[in-house]
């Protein structure tokens, strides 16, 4: 049995003929063998969801709302400020 590189993993998929015409169809269409489509177009609708699940969109009320946040944060309350004390006094035990 052949070995596999890290540069050479393998995906396979099956799907009804008609899938693989349209597929086969569209990658004679470019110039591009069906692997070399199919790749192209997988690895393209995947970086398009990772980027759609990395990106917060806000409508402009609400963007001006966290920016109003940012500029004039509210006073700590005692929650917060027994994290604070939490926080500085694990981590200069730890230095």
């Amino acid at each position: 049995m052949a070995k596999t590189s890290p540069n050479d993993s393998r995906v396979t998929a099956r799907v009804p003929a008609s899938v693989k015409e349209t597929l086969q169809k569209a990658a004679d269409l470019t110039g591009a063998t069906l692997n070399q489509f199919m790749v192209a177009a997988a690895v393209k609708e995947a970086q398009f969801v990772i980027k759609q699940e990395q990106v917060i969109h806000l409508s402009d009320v609400d963007a001006d709302k966290i920016f109003s946040l940012i500029e004039n944060p509210p006073v700590p309350n005692d929650h917060l400020k027994d994290a604070i004390a939490r926080h500085r006094a694990f981590f200069s035990e730890t230095d």
